[in-house]
């Protein structure tokens, strides 16, 4: 078995991480298990949030061992990318057995959010509703103006905290990424996957428009792509035999 890793200055000991494996799997605070698993570690004195990667295939194992870098040190690297959008990153490290990888790790700092976009995205009545919507607008154009464009711009991946009576929005699941100039076209693209109403585009696009110069056309361009995201989900869905 060998390990390469990465830690943010001195943050963690290099002992923490290589037990990191251990740890994970000894500990029940699991906030998130789907493909990947998340869990909450006190991991040198610092609440941190563990991410671990599922193992990949075969093929994806040689792929990520030779020619591509593993999703934890895209998302250690990223993050250090965009700083203060996205929780402090404080390390990963790749498990490798007969020189194919088998295991990664992301860890960053835990950010104590309240909500996700996805409560007044669904609930009518939430707190500060159009506030919300504004302020992340606010984020979403900082965002983009530093050309980043998340390519799972996706609700759960949106986290809020209320501070003073204010919004802090940070940006979590950041191993795919594009760094690069976004036209208005792309702006407008980078809303699709909410699956937010009309109602909710069309704040979004006034409050756009105040910051930055778009054309008339660029709420109905939030409105198509978000349409269009949703056709193509609705149709997977069905193909699979699920309701729409």
């Amino acid at each position: 078995m060998s390990v390469k890793y990465k830690i943010n200055g001195d943050v963690l000991a290099i002992k923490t991480l290589l037990s990191i494996e251990r740890e994970f799997l000894n500990t029940k605070s699991n906030i998130h298990k789907a493909r990947n698993e998340l869990k909450i570690l006190e991991l040198d004195g610092i609440k941190s949030v563990v991410k671990s990667f599922k193992i990949p295939h075969f093929i994806n194992r040689i792929v990520y061992s030779f020619f591509r870098d593993s999703k934890a040190k895209k998302s250690y690297e990223y993050a250090l990318k965009i700083g203060s959008f996205t929780p402090k990153p404080l390390a990963y490290i790749e498990f490798y057995e007969q020189n194919l990888l088998k295991q990664s790790y992301f860890i960053s700092e835990e950010f104590k959010y309240d909500f996700t976009i996805r409560e007044p995205l669904l609930e009518k009545d939430f707190e500060d509703r159009e506030k919300i919507f504004r302020a992340f607008t606010l984020f979403t154009l900082e965002l983009h103006n530093a050309r980043i464009f998340h390519n799972d711009y996706s609700p759960g991946n949106i986290l809020i905290k209320k501070q003073n009576g204010e919004y802090c929005f940070k940006i979590v699941d950041i191993n795919r990424m594009n760094f690069m100039p976004l036209d208005e076209d792309l702006r407008a693209k980078n809303f699709s996957k909410l699956w937010a109403d009309d109602d909710v585009l069309e704040i979004i696009g006034d409050e756009y428009a105040k910051h930055y110069n778009v054309s008339t056309s660029f709420t109905q361009k939030l409105l198509d792509y978000n349409n269009k995201n949703k056709r193509i989900k609705n149709f997977k869905k069905r193909l699979k035999g699920k309701k729409v």
